[in-house]
């Protein structure tokens, strides 16, 4: 059996742009059988704080005498069984600890540790991408009868994502990562009125919140004025 020493590191993105936290790969060798472990820190951190969580929670309930907790798998992993006394299991606590933000990849491939994990990476983008046809941008239902419509309905959809790509793409060169859902709700409450006052038409335009300071800027476009002339449109 042949294991690599240290994680080497792995940058999903360009070395230019701002990754939230870089992905660390090895190479290990089981049985003339070839491995990837891949860790990542801001997954490891998420999986320790659900652990501790956990092991709070249980603590908490067996003090109370709640049993509700051993019905859960997730809960009861992590319980040592007497009879009918349960207590929290502590080896297998810190046995846990061993994998947080770890996960595992094995390939026929001939590609170095480092391209086999980038390769995973974007195959998870791309399924990302098409949940986010399927749900985000609703692709479906598609309620066409015509093939002709069907394939507009489909283009209108690519090229929302095509334009969501763009823009995310712009925002990281600005060094800002954004949650796609943060930024359709707040562009979708941006909008312009127009009023009447004095004889005099106005458009006034609601303030910016959330990712809308960023967005525009990212794109190139300036904001109007939050009050203005209607003929000044």
């Amino acid at each position: 059996m042949g294991r690599a020493g240290r994680y080497q590191e792995v940058y999903p993105q360009s070395p230019d742009a701002k990754a939230p936290s870089p992905l660390n790969v090895k190479e290990v060798w089981v049985e003339n059988r070839r491995y990837v472990v891949c860790k990542n820190e801001d997954e490891a951190q998420k999986d320790r704080q659900e652990r501790e969580a956990i092991a709070v929670a249980l603590k908490d309930a067996l003090q109370g005498g709640d049993k509700s907790l051993v019905g859960n798998k997730g809960y009861r992993r992590f319980l040592r069984t007497s009879g009918e006394r349960f207590t929290i299991d502590e080896d297998k606590l810190k046995e846990e600890e061993r994998y947080d933000g770890k996960w595992l990849l094995t390939t026929n491939t001939e590609l170095a540790a480092r391209e086999v994990a980038l390769k995973y990476k974007q195959l998870w983008m791309v399924e990302d991408i098409f949940r986010s046809m399927k749900s985000l941008l609703e692709t479906r239902p598609i309620y066409h009868k015509r093939d002709e419509t069907i394939r507009g309905h489909v283009f209108c959809t690519f090229l929302a994502l095509v334009l969501r790509k763009e823009l995310q793409d712009r925002l990281k060169r600005k060094g800002w990562s954004l949650e796609w859902a943060d930024v359709v709700r707040d562009l979708d409450r941006l909008q312009e009125v127009e009023m009447s006052i004095g004889g005099k038409s106005y458009v006034m335009r609601t303030e910016t919140k959330g990712t809308v300071g960023k967005v525009f800027p990212a794109c190139g476009v300036a904001l109007p004025p939050t009050l203005r002339a209607a003929d000044a449109v």
